[in-house]
């Protein structure tokens, strides 16, 4: 998500021009998400990315209601 943000975010400031530039976007999008992620687990000390998925994360913590069901 947060790659997702950050590219959306550099591509609205510098307005790439064509698919070149949008990919140039896209790649420095993934690298802030990147130093974040890299960060937060030098100051944690714990990994980010795990084995257990999202849905499977979210089953362990319990039941919860879905919007619109």
């Amino acid at each position: 998500m947060l790659a997702e943000a950050s590219a959306k975010d550099i591509s609205v400031a510098t307005n790439p021009a064509n698919f070149e530039e949008s990919k140039k976007v896209a790649k420095q999008g993934g690298t802030v998400a990147r130093v974040a992620r890299k960060e937060l687990e030098a100051r944690t000390g714990k990994k980010v990315v795990t084995s257990l998925n999202a849905k499977k994360t979210l089953q362990l913590k319990g039941p919860g209601k879905k919007k619109g069901k």
